[in-house]
């Protein structure tokens, strides 16, 4: 198969062109070398994105679920056809590692075959009990419309299908608003993959572009009824209100910040535990909304733990691009890697101890394992984004949940215990979205309802839940038999 060659373009109504917006620069994290520059999408170009995207959705949604069905498996034949591209594409634009590559990958095609594949035969109504002679109520799912979908850049791939391939596969269409770290990963890759499988021209559109020139009009326009945004949850917080401030109110699915545990119970398996914090803390740099941004281990067991995490971390590959056993690539870019440079230091400062750490080779920062951390130091007050791996001393149980639940965030969370009796117990306690046992906290599947709670989000994805999430419900009734109206109170009961 040829390569795909215009994935610098925006893709709006079915065609390729440049935009008419500020220029995007498309840098490597590796080497920070340019990719490629484009001119990135304007006001004007996003209402024509979403009005050709509302034109072809209303007769892609009169297909029957076995068209759109088969469509979803083409899309999920043409990722795995084209693996090792796209792999490329995920290495080079956002500093992935061979092996975040295809984690990722894998995932996609999840998503497109299992998932997808099967939600356009979930889309199910209801016939409802009436208490009016010769009433029937149903209930009907039918298409949200057009889904606004702005994508993140850290698991660009996976977090665009994720509401991509459910949104199409339930008869939406769907614009899409990379993030411009991760245009080809996050965005046209997309419109390259469902261009190929043959899908209606314009009902997916991909407009790379500044936040600050088209956010507003991408998520204000009248044309889209659900919002589905990744990322930050200051910038989630803005897309949320401007969404409600718009003139026609939307539903959202937001997924935002995390600052997800892995509590280890004195009664772990170590050496399994610390085996999946390692995994849990590091994969693609520490850079996933669900990573396990702190480690709390009790008392009993702590020192034993510090000691094997931190030995266990010392054979991680670190900055090898083509090797496939390197867990530890580089920063997105260099201000996210001057933040977690300063975050170090401040670390320090509050008093953390750095049992292991390194000097940087250009956007790459070695693994960092810190002790001695206070409740209020900066690593465990805040979503890191890197590699870097707080371990908190908890007296005991009850410590150990406490310190899980100090944050106003709620996405994923993990406990480890040898009595999953105790863990269930545990974990029915955590204020998070989703819960691990036995686990780490880098967890996602097809048909799991995953989101988070407390400031980690709104919404659910996956599974039945994105039936709810991208479908409207109708009610419809039909009245077979003439009725009595009431034209005075005495009418009435």
């Amino acid at each position: 198969m040829a390569a795909y060659d215009t994935l610098d373009r925006l893709h709006l109504a079915g065609e390729w062109r440049l935009g008419s917006g500020s220029t995007l620069t498309n840098v490597s994290p590796w080497d920070e070398s340019t990719i490629f520059e484009m001119a990135g999408a304007s006001e004007s170009d996003v209402d024509e994105a979403f009005k050709a995207s509302a034109a072809a959705q209303k007769e892609w949604a009169k297909l029957p679920p076995a068209a759109r069905s088969a469509k979803m498996h083409a899309i999920a034949d043409i990722i795995e056809g084209r693996k090792d591209e796209i792999a490329e594409w995920i290495v080079r634009e956002v500093g992935g590692t061979k092996l975040k590559a295809a984690l990722e990958l894998m995932l996609v095609v999840q998503v497109a075959r299992n998932e997808a594949g099967a939600l356009p035969f979930m889309m199910e109504g209801a016939i409802l009990p009436e208490s009016l002679p010769g009433k029937e109520s149903r209930a009907y799912r039918q298409p949200a419309g057009v889904i606004a979908l702005v994508s993140p850049w850290n698991f660009p791939l996976q977090l665009t299908a994720r509401t991509l391939f459910p949104a199409l596969a339930l008869g939406n269409g769907v614009v899409v608003k990379p993030a411009s770290d991760s245009i080809v990963t996050g965005g046209t890759i997309f419109a390259a993959i469902c261009e190929e499988a043959d899908l209606p021209p314009g009902l997916v559109a991909v407009l790379p572009g500044k936040g600050s020139e088209i956010g507003d009009a991408f998520v204000q326009h009248p044309i889209p009824s659900v919002v589905s945004f990744t990322g930050s949850t200051p910038v989630g917080r803005g897309v949320g209100k401007a969404a409600l401030d718009s003139d026609r109110l939307k539903a959202l699915e937001l997924e935002l910040g995390g600052n997800s545990p892995i509590v280890v119970l004195d009664d772990a398996d170590i050496d399994y535990a610390v085996e999946a914090s390692v995994w849990g803390k590091f994969v693609h740099q520490g850079q996933i909304c669900m990573i396990a941004n702190r480690i709390v281990v009790e008392d009993a067991i702590h020192d034993e733990f510090v000691k094997k995490f931190v030995a266990r971390t010392k054979k991680l590959t670190v900055g090898k691009r083509d090797d496939p056993a390197c867990m530890i690539g580089p920063i997105v870019n260099r201000d996210q890697f001057d933040g977690i440079v300063e975050m170090i230091a401040k670390a320090k400062d509050q008093g953390a101890t750095c049992a292991l750490g390194g000097e940087p080779d250009g956007l790459v920062i070695p693994p960092h394992v810190f002790t001695d951390v206070g409740e209020d130091n900066c690593l465990v007050t805040n979503e890191i984004f890197g590699p870097l791996a707080p371990i908190q001393r908890a007296r005991d149980e009850d410590h150990a949940l406490e310190l899980a639940n100090a944050t106003e965030m709620g996405l994923s969370s993990a406990v480890f215990s040898r009595d999953e009796g105790r863990a269930l117990a545990f974990a029915k306690q955590v204020e998070a979205g989703m819960t691990h046992i036995n686990d780490q906290t880098v967890n996602d599947s097809p048909f799991s309802p995953f989101g988070g709670a407390k400031n980690s989000g709104l919404g659910r994805f996956n599974g039945r839940w994105a039936v709810e999430a991208f479908t409207k419900t109708h009610w419809i009734s039909v009245q077979h038999e003439k009725r009595q109206f009431p034209f005075s109170a005495d009418d009435i009961g």
